[in-house]
This record gives structure tokens, C-alpha cells and sequence, in this order.
């Protein structure tokens, strides 16, 4: 999954974006407003960290011009304006949830894994077979036994449960895992199948390769 983070101090930015992509997002970061609405009129984000204290356009005032666009995006407000009226007024700007600064990296990531569970249409697990992943915690298990899985792992797996017994093309794979700061060669996804499939396959789950095209998690009643 995908997601932006709009903070104007770099350090914290930095901080946000390291921890996101060690719980196994892609994650794009900006400092400034302009940045983050050109990036969300081209790419499409699970979720949105947005900092209310931006050098050009207020936080509250950007959220608002998203929501007039029509942008449904989830946000999550972080910001160091804590009297009740100014949470209210962000809720009611928009945001999904608002949490005030100083916070701790686990209750935010808690936050977020909440946040894409509920916007994600009340799923909280993909079933395949004995297969079980819950999209918002990247925890994966069969037949009850957990998976020890990377982040990048997780996300491939969360790429192909979400689309079972069809092809995922391998282009969208490298899209997923990659942001701004890095982007991941076919190569890269081949590696990351690999261990995948060493990991799945002693519980009869088999992910097939489509010569040309991509991956397929088969039918877990597949020969």
C-alpha cells in the first residue's frame, strides 16, 4: 500500500518515512502543500499523513480543497494544535482521524493499519484456502501456522490474495513496492517470489508464473 506523508520538518518527515517503510508501505513524502496535491492528482494513495503547519497552504485548508475535489482519500492529521475545537474543526474539514504532536511511532502506524482497515470496505482479512493475510497488520498465516514474512514479502502476497486465481502483472507488483526513493527492478520481484513461494508452498499454496505477463496465486484446490 501506498502511502503520502506532507510534513514540513524534515527530520520528523525522514523519521515517518523510514518507520512506514520498515512496516512495509511504499511511501512518498513532500514538505509543502503544492507538493502534495500535485502528487495526489497523479498517484493514488491508501492513506494521507498530513501536518497541519505547512510553510504555503495550511493544513486544514488543504484538506479542505481535497474534499471539495471530491477526493476521498483517508487522512490523518497530525499536528501540534490540540484544544478540542481544533480537532473538531479538522474532523469536520475532512480528516479521518487527528493525533497531536508529540506521538509515539507505534500509535500512529496503529492509527494507520486502522484507518486502511475501515476504509477498505470492512475487510479485515483476505481468506485463500488455509491461507489468511489481514492487509492492515501485513500478518500472514496457514492453517493457522503464522508466516514469518518480510514487508516486501507481505505486500506481494497482499497484491496477489487481493486478485486470487488471476494474473497480477508484474509491472503493478513493481509499482507497489517502489516509491520516489526507490524503485524496484523485475529482478528485484523475481527474488521477493522466490522466498515467497519457499515459504507458502509447504502448506500446498502455489503461486504460478506467467511467462511474459506476471504471477498467479492458484485455486486452492488447483493440482
Amino acid at each position: 500500500m501506498r502511502i503520502l506523508v506532507v510534513e514540513d520538518d524534515s527530520a520528523l518527515r525522514s523519521t515517518l518515512t523510514h518507520a512506514l517503510k520498515l512496516s512495509g508501505y511504499a511511501v512518498d513524502a513532500v514538505g509543502d502543500g503544492c507538493s502534495a496535491l500535485a502528487a495526489l492528482q497523479v498517484s493514488d494513495y491508501a492513506l494521507v499523513v498530513l501536518d497541519l503547519g505547512l510553510p504555503d497552504i495550511d493544513g486544514m485548508r488543504l484538506l479542505a480543497q481535497l474534499r471539495e475535489r471530491g477526493n476521498v482519500t483517508p487522512v490523518l492529521v497530525l499536528s501540534a494544535r490540540d484544544s478540542v475545537d481544533q480537532r473538531v474543526q479538522g474532523l469536520r474539514h475532512g480528516a479521518d482521524d487527528y493525533l497531536t504532536k508529540p506521538f509515539a511511532l507505534p500509535e500512529l502506524e496503529a492509527r494507520i493499519a486502522a484507518l486502511i482497515r475501515r476504509t477498505g470496505g470492512g475487510v479485515s482479512r483476505l481468506i485463500h484456502g488455509a491461507l489468511e493475510f489481514d492487509p492492515a497488520t501485513r500478518q500472514a498465516s496457514a492453517g493457522s501456522v503464522p508466516l514469518d514474512l518480510s514487508a516486501r514479502e507481505a505486500a506481494i502476497l497482499d497484491a496477489l490474495m487481493q486478485r486470487a486465481g488471476e494474473a497480477v502483472i508484474k509491472s503493478r507488483l513493481v509499482r507497489k513496492l517502489s516509491d520516489w526513493d526507490s524503485e524496484l527492478g523485475s529482478n528485484a520481484i523475481e527474488v521477493y517470489i522466490h522466498r515467497l513461494r519457499r515459504k507458502l508452498e509447504p502448506h500446498g499454496i502455489r503461486i504460478r508464473t506467467l511467462h511474459g505477463l506476471g504471477y498467479l496465486l492458484e485455486k486452492p484446490d488447483a493440482p
